[in-house]
C-alpha cells in the first residue's frame, strides 16, 4: 500500500515547475487561476522570482502548495495514474493544506486564500529578528527534551519538528536559542541556525493561531477521498471538527513527522510517494526507514517512472 506526502516550508526554489509548466496546459491553467484568486503574479514569482520575495512565507506558503497540486492534477488527468488510492495523505506543516486539498476537503482557491493568510500570520505573529529556529542533528528526541526540561526554568524552547532519526528542530526567542546552542556546543551536539525570518511551531505564534481561528472557522470543509494523518496528533483525522481543530493547533504544535511515517508503516505502508518541489521529505524517510520505496514526483520522467 502506498502514501501521498506532501512537502512544506524551505522546499522552495525559483523555477520550480518551470518544466511541467511550459509543456502542460492544465498546469498553466492552475497557475493563471492561482494569479486571478491572490490577484497578483503568484506564477511569475515561482518562475523568474526573485528568490527573496519567493522566500517570504506569505508567498512561499501559497507557491509550494500551487507545485504539489498542479503536479497531483497532472499525474491523474493527463498521466492516469489515481493517487487517490492512497491508503493515507499526509503533509509537513503546510504541506497539509495540500494533502487535504488534493483529497477533496477544501477546493483549490479556498486553500490559496488560507495559506496566504496563514504565511502572513505566522510571518507577523513575532517581531523581525526576535525569534528562529535551530537544528539538531545527530541526536535523539529523548536527549532534547531532558535538556530542555533541565534548563526550563532559564530556557523558553520548544521542539517545532520531530523530523527523523537525528533531526529535530526548536523554535524560540533568539536570546534562549543562543543559550541552547552554548547548551548544545558543550555536549557535543551539532545544531545549525536555520534561515528562517519567524519561530514556527511553538507558543510564540499564538497570534497567528488567533487569525487562523477565525479565518478557518469560516471555511466550508467537505468530505474528502483519503484518510489524513494529522501533523499534531501523528494519528488518522477522524472527522471535521477535529480536522479544523488540529489545523489550529497545529499552528503552535509540533510536527510530528517522525511518528507519522512510523504510524503508516504500521498501518501497511511500504511506499511512499512526495508530491511537490524538492526531495525533503524524501530524505526524512529514507532515514526513518530504509525498507519502503520512495517515489519523489517533481517532472515529466518521474512521472512516467512512477508505478502504484
Amino acid at each position: 500500500m502506498f502514501s501521498v506526502i506532501f512537502p512544506g516550508q524551505g522546499s522552495q526554489l525559483v523555477g520550480m515547475g518551470k518544466e511541467l509548466y511550459d509543456q502542460f496546459d492544465i498546469v498553466k491553467e492552475l497557475f493563471k487561476q492561482a494569479d486571478d484568486t491572490l490577484n497578483f503574479s503568484i506564477s511569475k514569482l515561482i518562475l523568474e522570482g526573485p528568490k527573496e520575495e519567493l522566500d517570504l512565507t506569505i508567498n512561499t506558503q501559497p507557491a509550494i502548495f500551487l507545485i504539489s497540486y498542479s503536479i497531483f492534477n497532472l499525474v491523474k488527468k493527463e498521466f492516469n495514474l489515481d493517487l487517490n488510492k492512497a491508503k493515507y495523505f499526509a503533509g509537513h506543516s503546510l504541506g497539509e493544506y495540500s494533502a487535504l486539498s488534493c483529497a477533496g476537503y477544501i477546493d483549490f482557491s479556498e486553500t490559496l486564500k488560507i495559506l496566504k493568510i496563514r504565511g502572513d500570520a505566522m510571518q507577523n505573529s513575532v517581531p523581525k529578528g526576535k525569534g528562529g529556529m535551530v537544528a539538531v542533528l545527530g541526536s535523539t528526541i529523548d536527549v532534547i527534551e531532558k535538556i530542555l526540561i533541565e534548563h526550563r526554568d532559564n530556557l523558553k524552547v520548544q521542539i517545532a519538528n520531530d523530523n527523523s532519526e537525528g533531526q529535530i528542530v526548536l523554535s524560540g526567542k533568539k536570546e534562549d536559542l543562543e543559550k541552547l546552542i552554548q547548551i548544545l556546543k558543550d555536549k557535543s551536539i551539532k545544531n545549525i541556525k536555520l534561515p528562517v525570518s519567524a519561530p514556527f511551531h511553538c507558543d510564540l505564534m499564538s497570534k497567528a493561531t488567533e487569525i487562523m481561528k477565525i479565518e478557518l472557522n469560516k471555511l466550508n470543509f467537505k468530505n474528502g477521498q483519503n484518510k489524513l494523518i494529522s501533523n499534531v496528533t501523528a494519528d488518522e483525522i477522524k472527522d471535521l471538527n477535529e480536522l479544523k481543530n488540529l489545523l489550529i493547533k497545529q499552528i503552535e504544535n509540533r510536527v510530528r513527522w517522525r511518528e507519522s511515517i512510523i504510524h503508516m508503516m504500521e498501518n501497511d505502508i511500504d511506499h511512499f510517494i512526495e508530491i511537490g518541489p524538492g526531495k525533503v521529505l524524501s530524505g526524512l524517510v529514507k532515514r526513518i526507514s530504509r525498507d519502503v520505496k520512495i517515489n519523489t514526483i517533481n517532472n515529466q520522467s518521474d512521472i512516467e517512472s512512477l508505478k502504484i
